[in-house]
């Protein structure tokens, strides 16, 4: 459900606009942290971004491997793939 601030921004010349340093606050929006823009009909809805797994989309407890997000379980999954064919090559 969407909620009413009551501020109201002008765009600039640049198409840019000014999020409210309290709105920032609330919403844990750091000075250059990265912000997703979605469309949804006529509304423009901006999210923090959060990185997700490259394999199964899951934003939490993600680590860069080789420059991509991948998750505890997905990188678990991997490590057990990648021993079952070493085995499978061994025998």
């Amino acid at each position: 459900m969407m909620k009413s601030t009551g501020i109201v921004r002008k765009v600039d010349e640049l198409g840019r606009i000014v999020l409210p340093i309290e709105l920032r606050r609330t919403l844990g929006i750091d000075e250059k942290d990265a912000l997703e823009i979605y469309v949804d009909q006529e509304k423009i809805i901006l999210k923090k971004y959060e990185p997700a797994c490259v394999f199964c989309g899951n934003a939490s407890d993600n680590q860069l491997f080789h420059g991509k997000n991948v998750c505890r379980d997905c990188a678990i999954a991997m490590g057990e793939t990648v021993s079952g064919s070493v085995e499978a090559k061994a025998v």
